[in-house]
């Protein structure tokens, strides 16, 4: 089939790439000059694992190609995918301008029938809305579709090719069965549903992954009080197969692109139809005050921050990606400058992201994970990456001028910590913090 997906960004780039890899014609269509200056190069404008030899592939075997030119693009296609952006407004719901101002241009270049499917992430009835919005602009015959993503950022691409369900929303069946051909080379796993529940299908999956996040954040904060592992608690309950044991890390908390940007809109969702989401509300909540147990542990540790010296392991908001959105990094180092501390701080990827975010003359961008330990009063593991498990405790507490760490992820183990020196601040392991930090403070402020 011939497509053009509108939109080169995550969402857009990645599925447009994988359906170029099963066969499929595509171009992929972005109004920023030096992003398509840069994919046309070989270049890949963000860090996927994958992402950048499937590209080279399908450009190599003419099935791939990039353009800023929308018009040409969709006179060319069978399919015209909506993959814009539709980031939050102050009041938390969702900017709708880019798709509809994406619509507009579709309409315009209209030439025959065209099967329109949106893979935005967008509130409950913007496929109707889209559709008259074309119908005002044009007399070609066309269909409607929602089809969400449900990618992983850091696994994208084995999401996009082993996708767990495929969910269509479409009222032509002529469209649900283009749509169905389309994706069946994924999974026999095909949802064909109406458009206003496949756009509540996106909404509703992310809400009630990033609630079990912030249950187990809930759950690991009680068990820092009463001596229980939260490991072990999270163990025990995905056992159990109505629960799974997916989402069930303890942590600092989401952050992304997606899961903020998802539940702010739901609230607001929900707020248009006269209906206070208090469950989602209180999820929200605890998931912003999950970062801040950094700065309290480290408070517990060291007493005042002023003139401390943090180390920091990881920028983005998760492992695998450059992506800093909304990272749990960027408020607990506002919180630490603001405090007084001064900041060394490591990324293997995400570094020049995050600072386009957050910079300052207080913080030193180190170049490995081991400059960024170099005499530091204390260590804060945020993000998972491989590398940071990989480093001995002899070695970092040999390098650092007091062995204390607050490990956001739980990435040590207990045997790991019960061998070092350090005073150790997990996530729900209160057993596993064998030193009693407090007598480094007079040494960390004299």
């Amino acid at each position: 089939m011939k497509l053009c997906v509108i939109g080169a960004g995550y969402v857009g780039l990645v599925s447009g790439v994988c359906f170029a890899a099963l066969g499929n014609t595509v171009v992929c269509i972005d109004q920023n000059e030096n992003k398509i200056r840069q994919l046309r190069a070989g270049g890949v404008p963000i860090y996927e694992p994958g992402l950048k030899a499937l590209i080279k592939d399908n450009v190599e075997q003419g099935r791939l190609s990039f353009t800023t030119d929308t018009s040409a693009a969709v006179k060319e296609a069978e399919i015209v995918i909506l993959a814009v952006g539709t980031p939050s407004l102050p009041s938390g719901e969702a900017n709708l301008s880019y798709i509809e101002g994406a619509a507009c241009e579709v309409a315009d270049a209209m030439n025959g029938y065209k099967v329109i499917v949106t893979k935005s992430t967008v509130p409950v009835g913007t496929n109707e809305r889209i559709q008259n919005l074309i119908a005002g602009r044009t007399n070609y015959p066309f269909g409607i579709a929602s089809v969400p993503e449900f990618l992983r950022e850091g696994s994208a691409v084995i999401d996009t090719l082993q996708p767990d369900r495929i969910v269509i929303g479409a009222s032509d069946p002529h469209v649900a069965a283009v749509l169905t051909a389309l994706h069946e080379l994924l999974t026999t796993n095909i949802l064909n549903t109406d458009i206003r529940s496949a756009e509540m299908i996106k909404y509703a999956s992310n809400a009630f992954l990033a609630t079990k996040i912030s249950f187990i954040n809930e759950i690991a904060n009680i068990c820092e009080k009463v001596g229980a592992d939260v490991t072990r608690v999270a163990h025990g309950m995905g056992l159990d197969r109505r629960i799974g044991s997916s989402f069930l890390s303890a942590g600092i908390g989401y952050g992304g692109s997606c899961f903020p940007k998802d539940t702010q809109a739901l609230i607001q969702i929900a707020g248009h139809v006269d209906y206070e989401f208090k469950l989602l509300k209180s999820v929200v909540e605890v998931n912003q005050g999950q970062r801040f147990n950094v700065i309290r542990k480290l408070e517990e540790a060291l007493g005042e921050l002023e003139g401390t010296t943090i180390g920091i392991w990881g920028l983005a908001f998760k492992p695998n990606t450059d992506d800093v959105r909304d990272a749990p990094a960027l408020d607990i180092i506002q919180s630490l400058l603001e405090a007084g501390a001064q900041i060394r701080a490591y990324d293997p990827i995400a570094t020049s992201n995050f600072r386009r975010l957050l910079d300052s003359p207080e913080i030193m961008w180190a170049d490995s994970a081991r400059e960024a330990a170099e005499g530091c009063d204390a260590l804060c593991l945020l993000t998972e990456w491989e590398e940071f498990g990989e480093v001995g405790l002899d070695e970092l507490s040999d390098r650092m001028r007091l062995p204390i760490m607050i490990d956001g992820r739980n990435v040590y183990t207990e045997e790991q910590i019960r061998q070092s020196v350090f005073a150790y601040y997990s996530v729900g392991r209160p057993q596993m913090n064998n030193m009693d930090a407090g007598q480094y403070r007079c040494v960390a402020n004299p």
